[in-house]
């Protein structure tokens, strides 16, 4: 069995676009015809640059070879042009690849991809949604608004999700981390008094950042907050000096979460040693695939960690979240996007009931891709998946700031 055939698709979810301005899906197939799909999340460069490197780490370190060989041909793209150290673009495109191996893997056996990978942790994994605005809801209005949230997220509550997600701190710009606004650590204690308001202990709360502050500044955010109780405070400063994250934690009584932008053992092993975060959020897109992110997992076991795989694209990435939390005893939650496009992609193969997914027992990633479906839908544009904002934070009249994929109109 060897890897022969690598197609890659770039779709853009319609309206509203939750996910993210596009999702890039690759295709393998093997020489004895075996299909398997994974999906790159990566977005530091644009999409016809990066199906550029997929093509090129596919045909350099993976063609040819056996899809069961994930170590050898990750320590060939890890290593390549003599690097050996973390390359977010190489990375990006190398995990896509490798978890469309895994699901060949599971194909060619009959089993499901989490069968492969240890077997059987957790048979109910427990899920959380960022908060979405709900049809009544005007934007952008609905980012600034304490009321809007609660009752998002009392809906999330009456469909049976026990954490939800927001992050109302204001702006991340490509200016590095900076001091919030006062405006904006009111926001944020508006935000947690309404929503813990409104849906008691029936569900955690889950404050979001993405890393827009300063070491002083995420200080004063997360003391501010303290005294809802978020379940977690999640990558309070930028990812580029990973032993600062330990002078938050040891300022705030929140544990710190991050790990959506890191990527490999040596980043997050790092963030581990320092003592920087109890909570680890690896995006399987881009961390190092399945392979490289189950060592992860079993890395924070030895320093009293858990997981949260991160989830801000589409359906093929939920479903490798899935097989990984199914084996990790040190599993905290996995994030969810439900849409009517995300299911229809993976032909409704996943579901979310009750707030908790089952891990599926078809064979490999046990989802079925309509590729007429993806391909109907190309990305045209030029953006990356996302954006920073250029302008500075607005200490003035405040911000309003509705991330850096702005929802799209129908």
């Amino acid at each position: 069995m060897k890897l022969a055939d690598l197609d890659v698709i770039v779709t853009a979810p319609p309206a509203p676009g939750w996910g993210g301005r596009y999702w890039i899906l690759v295709k393998l197939t093997t020489a004895c015809g075996i299909t398997g799909w994974g999906e790159c999340y990566a977005a530091s460069v644009g999409p016809r640059a990066m199906e550029a490197v997929i093509r090129d780490v596919f045909e350099r370190h993976m063609a040819g070879d056996s899809p069961e060989n994930v170590e050898r041909m990750f320590r060939r793209a890890y290593s390549s042009g003599f690097t050996q150290r973390p390359d977010l673009t190489v990375m990006g495109a190398f995990s896509g690849l490798e978890i469309a191996c895994w699901d060949i893997l599971g194909k060619s056996r009959d089993r499901p991809v989490w069968a492969l990978m240890g077997g059987m942790m957790n048979e109910r994994l427990r899920a959380y949604s960022y908060l979405y605005p709900l049809e009544r809801h005007a934007l952008p209005e609905f980012w600034v608004s304490p009321e809007m949230a609660a009752e998002s997220a009392l809906d999330l509550v009456a469909r049976g999700y026990t954490a939800v997600k927001f992050d109302p701190a204001g702006p991340y710009t490509m200016r590095g981390g900076h001091q919030p606004a006062l405006s904006d650590i009111s926001m944020s204690m508006s935000f947690c008094e309404a929503i813990r308001e409104a849906v008691g202990d029936r569900a955690d709360l889950l404050f979001g950042t993405h890393g827009q502050f300063n070491t002083g500044g995420a200080i004063r955010l997360g003391q501010a907050i303290e005294e809802y109780q978020p379940l977690w405070y999640e990558e309070p400063i930028p990812p580029d000096n990973l032993l600062e994250f330990r002078k938050v934690a040891e300022a705030v009584r929140i544990p710190l979460a991050t790990g959506e932008r890191l990527t490999t053992r040596a980043e997050f092993g790092t963030l581990l040693q320092s003592g920087g975060a109890s909570i680890l959020q690896p995006a399987l897109g881009r961390a190092g695939g399945l392979w490289e992110t189950r060592k992860i997992a079993a890395l924070a076991e030895h320093f009293n960690a858990q997981v949260a795989p991160h989830l801000y694209a589409g359906p093929v990435e939920w479903a490798a979240n899935i097989h990984l939390a199914a084996t990790i005893p040190n599993l905290l939650m996995i994030e969810t996007i439900e849409t009517p496009f995300h299911d229809a992609l993976i032909s409704g193969a996943l579901t979310v009931e009750e707030g908790f997914v089952t891990p599926p027992t078809a064979p490999g990633l046990g989802i079925e891709v309509d590729e007429a479906l993806a391909r109907a839908h190309p990305y045209e544009g030029d953006g990356l998946h996302l954006e920073m904002r250029e302008a500075p934070c607005d200490y003035v009249s405040g911000n309003v700031f509705a991330g850096g994929a702005p929802v799209r109109e129908s």
